[in-house]
Formats: C-alpha cells, sequence, structure tokens
C-alpha cells in the first residue's frame, strides 16, 4: 500500500521534466498527417473556387467574375488573418521574457487549429450530403479564422503558463468545442452573433478562465520577477493592439449580409471602438493615485468596444448607441483589470495572465445582452418589413421580437456554459504530469522551450539583483568621495 502511495505522490508531484524534443514533434508529424489523411477523404473546393466556375456562371445567370466571392471576401479575410497572427501574436509579447513564446506560440496553434477548424465547422455546417465532402470557400476561411480566435482568447489566460503541448491538446478540443456550440447558437437556435460577442469572446474568455482555475499554481508567486513587462515589450505589445484595433471592424462584419449589413457592421464598431478608447484612458488616469496611464489597460481595454458590438453589429442600434457601447464596454474592462484581476487571483485562484475576463468574457457577456435587447425593440418602422426579416429574424415570419430577444439571452447561456464546462473537462486533462509543463518558478520564461541568444539565456534571481544594485552603489559612493578627497 505505501509502495503504491508513493508511486502515485510520484507521479502527480514529482519534478516536472519539460524536454519535448521527442513529444512535441511526434504530436506535430502525427496530427499533420492526420489533417493531411482527413482533407484527403473530405475536403473539396467550393464551386466558386472549383475550375467548373464557368459552367456555374452559365447555370447561376452569372455575367462577371467579379460576382465571385472571393472579390467581396477576400480583404475582410485577410483583415481577420491580420489580426489572428500579428495582432493576437504581438499583444503576447507584453512579458519580459516570454515574447518568443507568445507569438511562436500563437503561431503554432494557429496554423493546426485553421486546418481543424476547417473539418469540424465543415462537418457541422456545410457537409454535402450528395458526395459528403466540405466545399471550402473564403467564408469558410474566414469561419475558420473565427474559430481560432477563441482558442487564442483561451491562451491568454493560461500564457506563460503551459507547454506547447498543453497549447495543442487544448486547441484540439477548443475548436471541437466551438464548432458544437457555434452550430447549436447559429443553426439550431437562431441567434443572431455576425461578430461572434457570444461564440468567439464569451466562449473563449470562459473556455480559458476554466482552465486557468483548474490549472492554478500555488507558488506561481516565485515567478513574479518575470510576470511583469519592460519598456520594450509593451511597445510591441501596443503594435498589435494597434493592429487588432484598426482591423476590428473587418472582423465584424467579414461574414455578415452584403450590402446594408456589412456596411452598418462596420460603421458601428468603429464608432465603438473610438468611444472605448477614450473611455479607456479616462478610467485609467482616473485609477491612479498621481493620474499615470496604465499600458496593460491601454493595450487591452480600448479593444472591448469591438468584443462588446459584435452581436448588435449588424443591427440598427443608431450611431450614438454604438457609442454608448463603446463606452460601457471601457468602463468594465479597465475596473475589471485595476479590481477583478487581483480579487480573482486572491480569492477565486483564478491567474489570469492577459486580463481576457476583462478584454473578452464581460465585454462579450455585454454584446451579447446588447444584441438581446436590441432585437426585442426591433420593429418594422425602423427596419422595414423585409430588412427585418433579413437583418434579425433569419426568415422566421412567426417568430415575434421578443421570442427573438429570448432566443438571443439563450445563445449567450449556451456560450458562457459551453465555455465553462468544457474548460472544466479539457482542464482535467491538461492537469495529468505527462505534458512537460513548466515548474512555478519557471513560468513565463522562454529558456524553458526555446533556444535564446547568449545576452538572453539568463536573468539574475531578485536577490542577486539586488546583491549586483547595492554592489554597484556601492562602488559609486566610493568613487564620489576618492574625487572630492
Amino acid at each position: 500500500m505505501g509502495n503504491c502511495q508513493d508511486s502515485c505522490k510520484n507521479f502527480w508531484c514529482g519534478p516536472k521534466n519539460t524536454n519535448v524534443r521527442i513529444s512535441l514533434p511526434a504530436i506535430c508529424f502525427i496530427w499533420q498527417i492526420a489533417m493531411i489523411a482527413l482533407f484527403a477523404i473530405f475536403v473539396r473546393y467550393d464551386p466558386e473556387a472549383d475550375a467548373h466556375w464557368t459552367e456555374y456562371m452559365h447555370q447561376n445567370n452569372i455575367t462577371s467574375n467579379i460576382e465571385n466571392d472571393f472579390y467581396y471576401r477576400y480583404p475582410s479575410f485577410q483583415d481577420v488573418h491580420v489580426m489572428i497572427f500579428m495582432g493576437f501574436g504581438l499583444l503576447f509579447t507584453f512579458l519580459k521574457r516570454y515574447s518568443f513564446g507568445g507569438v511562436g506560440f500563437n503561431f503554432l496553434i494557429s496554423a493546426f487549429g485553421l486546418q481543424w477548424a476547417l473539418l469540424m465547422q465543415g462537418w457541422f455546417h456545410s457537409l454535402d450530403s450528395t458526395d459528403w465532402t466540405i466545399k471550402i470557400g473564403m467564408k469558410s476561411l474566414i469561419n475558420a479564422d473565427f474559430c481560432v480566435a477563441g482558442c487564442l482568447i483561451a491562451f491568454g489566460a493560461c500564457l506563460g503558463k503551459v507547454s506547447p503541448i498543453q497549447l495543442m491538446v487544448m486547441t484540439l478540443c477548443g475548436v471541437s468545442l466551438f464548432a458544437v456550440e457555434e452550430y447549436v447558437i447559429l443553426n439550431l437556435i437562431h441567434a443572431k452573433d455576425t461578430g461572434g460577442s457570444m461564440v468567439i469572446h464569451t466562449f473563449g474568455g470562459y473556455y480559458g478562465l476554466t482552465i486557468s482555475w483548474i490549472l492554478y499554481r500555488p507558488n506561481l508567486h516565485q515567478s513574479k520577477r518575470l510576470r511583469g513587462s519592460s519598456y520594450h515589450s509593451d511597445v510591441f505589445a501596443m503594435i498589435g493592439t494597434l493592429f487588432l484595433w484598426v482591423h476590428w471592424p473587418s472582423f465584424n462584419s467579414a461574414i455578415g449580409n452584403h450590402g446594408d449589413g456589412q456596411h452598418r457592421a462596420v460603421i458601428n464598431t468603429y464608432l465603438s471602438l473610438a468611444a472605448s478608447v477614450l473611455t479607456t484612458f479616462a478610467v485609467s488616469s482616473l485609477s491612479a493615485k498621481r493620474g499615470k496611464l496604465s499600458m496593460v489597460h491601454i493595450q487591452n481595454a480600448t479593444l472591448a468596444g469591438g468584443v462588446a458590438m459584435g452581436t448588435a453589429a449588424e443591427i440598427m442600434v443608431s450611431p450614438y448607441s454604438a457609442l454608448v457601447v463603446g463606452v460601457c464596454s471601457g468602463i468594465i474592462s479597465t475596473f475589471g483589470f485595476v479590481v477583478l484581476t487581483p480579487f480573482m487571483e486572491k480569492h477565486m485562484k483564478i491567474q489570469d495572465t492577459c486580463g481576457i475576463h476583462n478584454l473578452h468574457a464581460m465585454p462579450g457577456v455585454l454584446g451579447g445582452a446588447v444584441g438581446a435587447v436590441t432585437a426585442a425593440f426591433a420593429s418594422t418602422s425602423v427596419y422595414g418589413q423585409e430588412g427585418l426579416m433579413h437583418a434579425i429574424m433569419h426568415g422566421f415570419v412567426d417568430r415575434t421580437m421578443g421570442m427573438q430577444a429570448a432566443h438571443q439571452a439563450a445563445g449567450l447561456c449556451i456560450a458562457i456554459i459551453s465555455g465553462i464546462g468544457g474548460g472544466a473537462v479539457v482542464g482535467c486533462i491538461l492537469r495529468l504530469p505527462c505534458w512537460g509543463d513548466p515548474e512555478d518558478e519557471n513560468c513565463f520564461d522562454d529558456e524553458v522551450y526555446w533556444e535564446l541568444p547568449e545576452d538572453e539565456e539568463s536573468v539574475p534571481p531578485v536577490n542577486q539583483y539586488n546583491d549586483q544594485k547595492a554592489d554597484k552603489q556601492t562602488d559609486v559612493n566610493e568613487s564620489t568621495l576618492s574625487v572630492e578627497n
């Protein structure tokens, strides 16, 4: 019995092995080969990307190549793609010793996630019953990027505390869960969520927070010296913020209805983002004793307006209401960084590295609520009968405004439940001591998984750094006395 207890203790509490020389290549190669096999079986080109496009044009009375979906969707796809790989990647570089991990692992899980997302979303949304294949086109690529965004949001909560193997597992499960909850919310409940406040941000936020809670590290303070940012890392992260901020109107309008829907989504998002910037600067200054601004707030809360405007992006909320949404999202996001993040870490054992609760989860819930309220008050006098069916009701002529609002609220609840429930299961899997995650004192350090330049390979511990600083000060004092004498 004693031997059994000792074995269990060694399995769960033994020293961590961060050598991923075998496990990481094995997972990357095996999963990529699996993707090749699955794509060979299931995936084909959409008719608008197929070589039979000319015949398709004749059959559907299409007179010009400009009507190909590529010309409608590619500019938005390009913007969304930049957000996923550059915006998120650079935003994750704010930690002083985890820039390689932030941008590099973002690259890894995005490249894997988009392949798996094309399959999962294809099986749920666009599986052709005649030949059982998935037809992919520009809209499929955009939706795959959206799916990856949910996983990157979850990555933000665990940034610096998990291994690349854990991130791959987290992405595999996250994409699968995302495809299911997206199908339920959009295809079964028929809620409106053009910019993904519920499906992407709320789900991704609570998925990541739940995983972070289960993977709680009681001794994370041992790597406190590495958890902060530096001047240069904050500048790079701010560049990521600007990439996201500039392209967010494309994110919220990318899969919207052609014409007035996409046009309105861009305007609403544009205004909401602008309002959240001013509000964030104001609240950040008010929250500091001497009125100094926090770069953490500016990097994150300024984006909250885009998150909160996602669900109602296509809806006729009016320009001033879009500004109000931006103001509210900026306030709650900055308040979250000032008050809720330290409270959650101290009392709820949730170690949220990037503050995704403040940037994605809470503004996502706000966006879902805005969508429900605006649906409840929609009317034919504002939209017209045809516009109402097209913009909100998904063509359901027997559905009332109150019913649509209830469906919107149900969609928000499903996103939260899916994120928390799915995160709990995945978190328990990731807690197994076989994934090569770092010790508490080695978190937020690139040296664990990356080859570093020689001058960056070691950071002196806090005590050693203080001793060196004291020695330098002593040398300065002695030099000063020598000069005076």
